[in-house]
């Protein structure tokens, strides 16, 4: 790299680290995380859930969009029965990806455009993810886990633009979009695996991530990284080709 593009890899690293300026101050996310945590009553996190109308409309949403072998009569009648089938690690990483979204809504343009886009190509994997799974044989995969992994299919993208905007938020002379181009393209597995860390995700949705993108050999046949994987090949994402 050259020192201007060292200059902004380090700068936008340090964004990345701080979870308050990437996703603000959700007031829900932090009791949620505690309680999913502490392994608690599902009745806790239901209560937290509950006091957000839009996150409990979204996640009803999420777990219909997901299960596909329910009749639709008989998806999840209420807000107690969606938590309970999606389970604890789900209902995160779907209220983390609620609240991310609605955070990159602040953004200022262009990076708000480039933000969309990138959005809607994520829920595009992720339909074709877990249509891709209903097409197996043979395999025991939670629908929720493929989904889930996939809305972080292009996670680093996302959060070093995010970064990269708040950047240059603060700058009289703006770096140009190609400088960040140029980053993303030499460091892109490693703000990726860095934001994992920072941003306080789950273990499993990080080693799932990387079996996804070839960058970890696994012989569990009930990976969904490996459902992910075939849907990133097509479409010629992977962080690390076969």
């Amino acid at each position: 790299m050259t020192d201007l593009e060292q200059q902004v890899f380090t700068q936008v690293r340090a964004i990345i680290s701080n979870e308050e300026q990437v996703i603000g101050r959700r007031g829900i996310l932090i009791p949620l995380k505690k309680a999913i945590i502490a392994d608690g009553d599902i009745r806790n996190v239901i209560d937290i859930v509950s006091s957000d109308p839009a996150l409990s409309a979204h996640l009803l949403w999420r777990s219909s969009s997901a299960d596909h072998a329910t009749a639709q009569s008989s998806k999840n009648r209420s807000l107690k029965d969606a938590l309970v089938r999606l389970g604890q690690v789900n209902i995160y990483r779907y209220a983390f990806t609620f609240y991310l979204k609605e955070r990159l809504d602040e953004l200022n343009e262009p990076y708000k455009k480039l933000i969309h886009g990138y959005w809607a190509m994520t829920e595009a994997i992720a339909v074709d993810a877990v249509d891709q799974l209903y097409q197996m044989d043979s395999v025991q995969i939670n629908p929720d886990e493929v989904q889930t992994l996939a809305l972080f299919s292009v996670f680093g993208d996302i959060i070093a633009l995010t970064a990269f905007a708040y950047l240059n938020s603060e700058r009289t002379e703006p770096y140009p979009l190609s400088l960040l181009k140029s980053v993303i393209e030499e460091q892109q597995q490693a703000l990726t695996l860095e934001a994992f860390e920072s941003l306080g995700l789950d273990d499993d949705l990080s080693g799932e991530f990387m079996i996804a993108h070839n960058l970890r050999k696994t012989h569990n046949v009930n990976s969904p990284g490996l459902v992910l994987r075939r849907v990133l090949t097509k479409r010629n994402l992977l962080l690390n080709p076969i």
